[in-house]
């Protein structure tokens, strides 16, 4: 290539390299105007919560047997420094007892709340006929490499 070419080529490169980048559109926001109401009917939207409630119960009162065994062991470890000066770890073996019966007494209250709450009456009412199947399927699957073989007996 001769320096001609070599020095129209190099400009070439750098008019490319300088080149403004087209610019295309990344979003679009339509300013119409919503409708006040459509042509689809209300639909009822039932409330399906995913933690059952004794669950969120039972967090809700950890995270209470928490809060209360810190200002406790705080409420200790300063009326402890004003006596002596008493690590933390001694504090905190001082309040475990408390933290110990906090626990214990939230186990027992999600316990007897589930208790209560396990036991519901089911009542079937049909009408018509009614062929109910029991299946049992056997799945065994020993060794180190396991070959499942599903059987499904009718």
């Amino acid at each position: 290539m001769s320096d001609a070419e070599a020095t129209a080529e190099a400009q070439r490169i750098i008019a490319d390299a300088y080149r403004p980048v087209p610019q295309m559109p990344t979003r679009y926001r339509d300013t119409a105007p919503l409708p006040a109401y459509g042509s689809t009917p209300p639909v009822p939207q039932p409330d399906s919560r995913i933690v059952p409630a004794w669950a969120a119960g039972t967090a809700v009162a950890g995270i209470g047997v928490g809060a209360t065994c810190v200002g406790v062991g705080c409420g200790i470890w300063l009326a402890c420094q004003g006596f002596a000066a008493v690590t933390l770890t001694s504090v905190l073996f001082v309040t475990l007892p408390i933290a110990a019966v906090a626990a214990v007494a939230a186990a027992i209250g999600s316990a007897v709340r589930s208790l209560k709450a396990s036991h519901t009456e089911t009542h079937h009412h049909y009408s018509g006929p009614v062929r109910q199947e029991t299946n049992t399927i056997t799945a065994p699957a020993y060794g180190l490499i396991a070959r499942n073989r599903n059987n499904l007996t009718r």
